[in-house]
């Protein structure tokens, strides 16, 4: 069961969870290599939301795949709590701009999907994966298929699926991408209360700079590729956000801080 906790530190005293050390990833290529990312350096604080934001191609995919341990850099290190990090690990979750459920099964069976892989006890699975079902409010619909379901709601139970196996850091690879405006921001600030419930660290990429800002503690701006980090800006804004935070002039300057090292004509 996940707890609330009482009291959080602030996230500049928390220690550090997830580091990127001088990495580089380059593709072979007919003609040669491409690179992707070029000396990334930078780290994340336990219980942290950090939003990776660029323009399209500038690797932040690619950091997040090299950071879940799914791809190797071509030099420099990942690591996890201090020490060296290669290859998947439990305690680090991912989510995709699609969902992934498998259609022949139901919502509870494709939730408890990871448990099956970890080989977890079935009966502590199911009660953990109703329960996340119940979080991102989707109690009720554990029987359905994922065709019978909306985008929005195909997304929930893929989220709820990376929580049932309850990894300390969720890795999210634009997951509200393919949705419409209205149904991105209501699962905005969605992701937003089911982060609040337990201190998860979060690294959220996006292109969109709005929603960048909105959801995250900091902001790392990537140039294009080969993708470097063109600048950090912190987001001293209160929690929990509302849509009427957007209207306000320390997020609009905020938004416009992150578009200046984005370098965004304005």
């Amino acid at each position: 069961m996940i707890e609330v906790p009482q009291s959080v530190a602030p996230v500049t005293e928390r220690p550090l969870i997830l580091g990127a050390h001088g990495v580089t990833k380059e593709y072979p290529t007919a003609d040669g290599s491409l690179t992707a990312l070029s000396a990334v350096d930078f780290e994340v604080r336990e219980g942290e939301f950090v939003s990776l934001v660029g323009p399209s191609g500038c690797g932040k995919s690619t950091l997040l795949n090299v950071l879940g341990g799914l791809l190797e850099p071509t030099s420099g290190t990942i690591t996890y709590r201090g020490s060296p990090h290669t290859g998947a690990r439990r305690e680090i979750g991912m989510m995709f701009q699609s969902p992934v459920l498998l259609p022949w099964r139901t919502i509870l069976a494709n939730v408890m999907l990871p448990g099956e892989v970890l080989h977890l006890d079935r009966g502590d699975h199911k009660r953990m994966a109703l329960e996340m079902l119940d979080l991102v409010g989707l109690s009720g619909f554990e029987g359905s298929y994922p065709r019978q379901l909306s985008g929005g709601m195909q997304q929930r139970a893929a989220l709820s699926r990376v929580l049932s196996y309850n990894p300390e850091v969720l890795l999210l690879d634009e997951p509200f991408g393919a949705l419409d405006e209205f149904t991105r921001e209501s699962m905005n600030l969605e992701l937003q209360r089911i982060c609040s419930v337990a201190v998860r660290t979060v690294v959220f990429v996006t292109h969109n700079i709005t929603e960048a800002v909105f959801l995250a503690d900091r902001v790392v701006a990537m140039s294009p590729r080969p993708g470097r980090i063109a600048g950090l800006v912190d987001v001293a804004l209160d929690r929990p956000r509302t849509r009427e935070v957007m209207r306000t002039p320390a997020f609009t300057d905020l938004v416009f801080e992150v578009r200046d090292l984005l370098g965004v004509a304005q």
